[in-house]
């Protein structure tokens, strides 16, 4: 083919040289004029309003010579057509259109130069419209397939899934990461953690030695945080998740120099979600949850009350209670949030609450081992953390020492295995607690009494104290993070270390 042929051909083939009813969206022109105003002038690549790749381009022969030209600017390089002509001159491609002719000629005229951002967006879109007619021509051949079992609701969702790589721009054939690609995202996130001051490269948990112990929450992880009743996981996931919106929208009223916050989706299916609003308010008010929800609020109080609503009008922390939620459905949702507020946090209340497709609805451990796998799929597809709330078995009450083990993950191994980490919440208090022996009066023998003396000195020694046990982190140490928890605001804060040298174990 010459290349004036490759400039100004409208191709009327689909990618994989199927015959069409119409040409797929291409200009290839438009291609081949952005290309030469890269050559004349490299500083072009960094005024693009998009991320252009070479997938984006319709000609393999464009999508190579693009591709050359990145790696070598990447290495300061100046490119030219004589400095690209090396690389090219085995290029089978190439040589059907004149082969190093053909990169002089692309810089021949210069017409690029006069709208290279336009030219950029114009490649950029077309290629979304040829991945669009794609999902089309997939989602209707599929439709029309009866030789299997006909379950539209899957190819609704499946089809929505493909629909948002398209709209996130995921266009072709996933290939692989390269190295080069994996190694900047690392140098990336270790620059994250020196601008922290050291140990944070990921989401804060706003919680300074969980951010300590765990580097932050990573996009990807699937983070499994486990407790029996009463223990405060609710409380400790939404904390979370408030502290990672607050820091957000602490970084857009204020900036700096990298956002560790971001929007946060939290999904309820125990809690509605006013009832999970007033949980927020009252933490951030310091007023008594149970005050809040009885009325009995005094006017100080309401002043409180009124004022952390207003601070926290544009927390970008999105709720959905919706009940009886399938993982199928979950991750549908979820994908509309990225897509339209770009959320960074998912948080999941909890696990077992979730329903699985209903092909393993016969075997719980089948239907949770999906569910969990569907989570971790979840956080890799939308690249963001997924905190899961899970139950622990019963296990735990019969035992003396009442500590969890990752052996006590409720009806699943499989959460273990796909879990990067996994955190159990501790408070000895609330054991210590359920033992409280009869309050002694006038009456009382002195040995009750003294059994309640003890009883009183050891609850004081706990008395707001918690642990979050890491019983498993898959890029780092395992170990015990201490915590304070004060119950009247269901809040979760770091400790005065110096105050806590004994937090509920011996």
């Amino acid at each position: 083919m010459s290349d004036e042929a490759l400039l100004t051909r409208s191709d009327s083939k689909s990618a994989d040289g199927a015959p069409a009813g119409k040409a797929l969206p291409t200009n290839l022109e438009a291609e081949a004029a952005f290309i030469g105003a890269v050559l004349i002038d490299n500083r072009v690549l960094e005024e693009l309003p998009i991320e252009l790749m070479p997938k984006h381009f319709y000609a393999p022969v464009h999508q190579r010579i693009y591709d050359r030209i990145l790696i070598s600017v990447e290495k300061q390089m100046i490119v030219t057509p004589v400095t690209l002509k090396p690389y090219f001159e085995n290029d089978e491609g190439l040589k059907e259109l004149g082969g190093s002719a053909y990169l002089a000629q692309l810089t021949a005229d210069g017409q690029g130069l006069l709208a290279p951002r336009e030219l950029a967006q114009q490649i950029y879109d077309l290629a979304l419209l040829r991945e669009l007619v794609g999902v089309g021509r997939e989602l209707v051949e599929n439709a029309l397939d009866t030789s299997q079992d006909v379950e539209p609701m899957r190819q609704i969702e499946s089809a929505e899934a493909r629909l948002f790589e398209v709209a996130e721009g995921a266009v072709s054939e996933n290939t692989g990461t390269s190295f080069r690609s994996a190694s900047h995202e690392a140098i990336r996130m270790v620059e994250a953690a020196m601008n922290s001051g050291g140990g944070l490269s990921g989401k804060t948990t706003g919680l300074e030695l969980i951010d300590n112990k765990t580097a932050g929450l990573h996009n990807s992880d699937l983070i499994i945080l486990a407790g029996r009743p009463g223990m405060g996981k609710s409380s400790l996931a939404m904390n979370i998740a408030f502290n990672c919106a607050e820091e957000h929208m602490r970084f857009q009223r204020d900036g700096g120099p990298h956002n560790y916050g971001a929007p946060a989706a939290f999904f309820s299916l125990e809690m509605s979600a006013d009832q999970l609003a007033t949980r927020i308010l009252a933490e951030q008010a310091e007023v008594s949850s149970e005050a809040l929800r009885s009325g009995k609020l005094n006017r100080e109080e309401f002043q409180k009350l009124s004022y952390a609503a207003q601070k926290l009008s544009e927390l970008q922390l999105f709720i959905d209670d919706t009940p009886a939620l399938t993982i199928s459905g979950l991750r549908t949702r979820a994908r509309r949030l990225k897509r339209r507020h770009d959320i960074g946090l998912i948080v999941v209340d909890y696990l077992q609450l979730l329903q699985g497709s209903g092909r393993a609805s016969d075997n719980r451990v089948n239907e949770i081992s999906e569910i969990s796998r569907g989570l971790k799929t979840l956080a890799k597809e939308l690249q963001v953390p997924v905190i899961a709330l899970s139950q622990l078995s019963r296990a735990v009450e019969s035992r003396e020492d009442k500590r969890p083990m990752l052996s006590d993950l409720r009806e699943s191994g499989s959460i273990e295995q796909d879990a990067d980490m996994v955190w159990f919440i501790f408070r000895a208090e609330y054991y210590h607690e359920a033992s409280r022996p009869d309050m002694p009066n006038e009456t009382s023998s002195e040995s009750d009494q003294e059994k309640y003396r003890v009883w009183e000195d050891r609850y004081l020694e706990l008395k707001n104290k918690a642990t979050l046990m890491v019983a498993k982190q898959r890029h780092g140490s395992t170990g015990n993070v201490p915590l304070h928890f004060q119950s009247e605001f269901t809040k979760f804060t770091s400790p005065n270390m110096k105050d806590y040298s004994d937090y509920g174990f011996e």
